[in-house]
């Protein structure tokens, strides 16, 4: 049997309080104080600090007692070719998200929690606390900034006219093995860019997924473009900017509906029709400049 509104909403109401209560504080404590205790992942940009690990266990230890029942991916506890997310409700969770700018003291590091029931993401929150900013939603109760309706200014959505999330991510080999995945991110900014091409008005970078989806959320950017990044990256913010009128679809061309762990993504902001966020995806799909891949 589904979730219903009541559940789902007095679950946000739960990791809104774990978030400020148990993690922001230990986030807000630790930034900028660890750069000798960190541990390289996947190469000398993809990071992790004992910190995260421990952020991660009080997470989930937390949600293990309040609901039993639920599964549980965490950042730090994947495996690869052998963590799933099925049909059950699952908690997907990033400690910290923004592990580089953690690391560095950037205020632009967060702790994102995300439900998914039936691998869609039903309940959301995300929180900054250097910037004291908890955005939070579940599906059919709205989107919240710190306990106030997330609305998004009606305004026309124009590629030319827009400004966008677009992130260096952390796999960057350029051409080797196959792998053309940095070159086609890099091909597609300078398409979105150039004057002979999309000509956006400009990108932006949080040098975090979560808080990239929780600007579009807002309204602050326009779009947000990302391959590479992980279900645990935008579980929490997809069902934010779904609850604040916005949309994700895939990030490679023709992909209208992804599954969470799809690994690339195009989130697009609220705030008008459904037929312009439709042109503005086409129109966007139109100077990705190939297909990129991901394994989960």
């Amino acid at each position: 049997m589904a979730l219903t509104k009541e559940q789902l909403k007095d679950i946000e109401t739960k990791l809104v309080e774990l978030a400020a209560k148990q993690v922001g504080p230990l986030i807000k404590e630790h930034a900028g104080t660890q750069f000798e205790a960190f541990d390289d992942k996947a190469n000398q940009v993809d990071l992790v600090t004992a910190v995260d690990k421990k952020i991660e266990s009080i997470i989930k230890q937390s949600l293990s007692t309040l609901y039993p029942d639920f599964k549980f991916v965490g950042e730090e506890s994947y495996e690869e070719d052998h963590t799933v997310i099925g049909k059950e409700p699952t908690f997907i969770i990033d400690p910290i998200d923004g592990t580089t700018n953690f690391i560095h003291g950037y205020p632009y590091s967060c702790t994102s929690m995300g439900l998914v029931e039936n691998g869609v993401p039903v309940c959301g929150v995300v929180f900054n606390p250097h910037l004291d900013e908890m955005y939070h939603a579940s599906a059919g109760n709205g989107a919240f900034l710190n306990g106030k309706p997330l609305k998004v200014t009606e305004r026309e959505l124009k590629l030319q006219q827009s400004v966008i999330a677009l992130e260096a991510g952390s796999e960057r080999s350029s051409g080797s093995s196959g792998d053309d995945n940095f070159d086609i991110k890099q091909a597609t900014y300078r398409n979105l860019l150039s004057d002979q091409g999309g000509y956006i008005h400009g990108s932006r970078s949080c040098g975090s997924a979560a808080m990239n989806m929780c600007m579009v959320a807002a309204g602050k950017l326009d779009a947000y473009w990302e391959g590479g990044c992980w279900a645990w990256d935008v579980c929490a913010g997809w069902c934010i900017l779904a609850e604040a009128g916005g949309i994700v679809v895939g990030g490679n061309p023709q992909e209208w509906e992804v599954p969470v762990d799809e690994r690339c993504y195009l989130a697009v902001r609220g705030g008008c029709s459904q037929p312009a966020q439709k042109g503005f995806v086409k129109e966007f799909w139109s100077h990705v400049a190939g297909k990129l891949k991901y394994r989960w």
